[in-house]
């Protein structure tokens, strides 16, 4: 059995707000180039300390209900010991503990194999910076 590992970068700008940021139609395009029908796996990664993945539901308020959620266990105030940026934004630096920077997906015959309501998603609470990337890799 032949393998292939495939890679790409994504650049996001996610603005200057809380967001959650829907990537399953570019990791479907991603894949449309990449798996060419095979199976194998999809990782999402995140180089980020203060961004996560996350596989939800979205348009449904379940993302709105996510960042709610969030804002409750991180609250924005001034507890946290990483203190640079925006206040609060030490709770930006433990995002990545509770909504992991990396999300690992089966892919079948070139497609993702996610339930029917289940979309890859970028978690951003960092309102301090703007700019995001997200790799893709397929292995298959």
């Amino acid at each position: 059995m032949s393998s292939s590992f495939t890679t790409r970068v994504l650049d996001l700008t996610t603005g200057s707000r809380e967001t959650v940021t829907d990537l399953t139609s570019a990791c479907a395009d991603f894949l449309h180039e990449a798996a060419a029908g095979r199976d194998g796996l999809l990782n999402v990664f995140v180089p980020h300390a203060t961004a996560g993945v996350a596989v939800l539901e979205t348009g449904a308020g379940s993302d709105d209900d996510l960042l709610a959620t969030l804002r409750d266990l991180l609250p924005a105030d001034d507890r946290w010991r990483h203190r640079h940026g925006t206040p609060g934004h030490g709770r930006d630096h433990v995002l990545p503990a509770l909504v992991a920077p990396h999300a690992t997906l089966p892919v079948v015959g070139g497609e993702l194999a996610l339930g029917t309501w289940q979309s890859v998603c970028l978690v951003d609470t960092n309102v301090d910076n703007p700019r995001r990337q997200v790799r893709l890799s397929f292995l298959g």
